[in-house]
């Protein structure tokens, strides 16, 4: 059940205590691609695998604001910093268990989130009436997330099967050329760069003309499926905190 959709008679109705959250961001995705791409493929995966499982889910609006400050020098781009992302993640996971959804998977689009979100889940476990996991969906894709960059195959993939009249498709050829082979810019295994714009001319890193719509078709139900299973572990699990020692 989408929450945005339903009445609040609807939602009293639903017969669970799971609840998806998805999580993404408002930022630049080079010049072919929206500045929601994140927060739309964290939604689109969520009410999927609501959809594709066996029992009942509550899906939440999406956050649509995160971790974004390495976007900053591309307009259009918004973020809030990790202190307050973890404070909106734990005070909507709050409101979430407050009606009996206390079970959350947080479904997460965007890489700067992580480490926020595997903070702030874990103080929610921890501290709070409820229990919540992160799930990062290009994470969850098998071999395709190697090719994970930022704007680049596999976003670009996903769009073109679920959101194709978001795709500057005139934009791709710019998109690739302007583009960064990998993330950041590496000595002695540490990352020099702090912000996209150091070494990505355009915002892009990996090649999205190689990510199709047939490859967002698989990458969608690759997600899915991981997902319906981790709801399944979710909904399974005890969840009350192992005694003192």
């Amino acid at each position: 059940m989408r929450l945005a959709d339903a009445t609040w008679t609807d939602a009293d109705a639903a017969d669970t205590d799971l609840a998806l959250l998805p999580v993404g961001s408002t930022e630049q995705h080079g010049p072919h691609a929206p500045l929601g791409t994140d927060h739309l493929a964290a939604e689109t995966v969520a009410e999927a695998a609501a959809t594709n499982y066996d029992d009942e889910v509550v899906v939440a609006p999406p956050l649509t604001v995160g971790v974004s400050e390495e976007h900053r020098q591309f307009t259009g781009t918004l973020w809030v910093s990790p202190d307050t992302f973890r404070a909106n993640v734990r005070e909507v996971v709050a409101s979430l268990a407050s009606h009996g959804w206390d079970r959350v998977v947080v479904v997460n689009g965007h890489g700067g989130n992580v480490p926020a979100l595997g903070e702030v889940c874990s103080r929610l476990t921890r501290e709070d009436d409820a229990y919540a996991v992160p799930f990062t969906w290009f994470d969850a894709v098998g071999d395709h997330s190697a090719d994970m960059g930022h704007a680049g195959p596999l976003e670009t993939a996903f769009l073109r099967h679920t959101h194709p009249n978001l795709v500057r498709e005139d934009r791709i050829e710019e998109a690739r050329d302007g583009a960064s082979d990998g993330w950041g810019e590496w000595t002695s295994h540490a990352n020099l760069a702090h912000d996209v714009a150091e070494f990505s001319e355009n915002g892009v890193v990996g090649d999205p003309s190689e990510g199709d719509a047939e490859r967002g078709e698989e990458l969608l139900a690759l997600a899915t499926d991981a997902l319906c299973d981790l709801l399944d572990a979710v909904a399974d699990r005890d969840v009350s905190r192992p005694p003192h020692k």
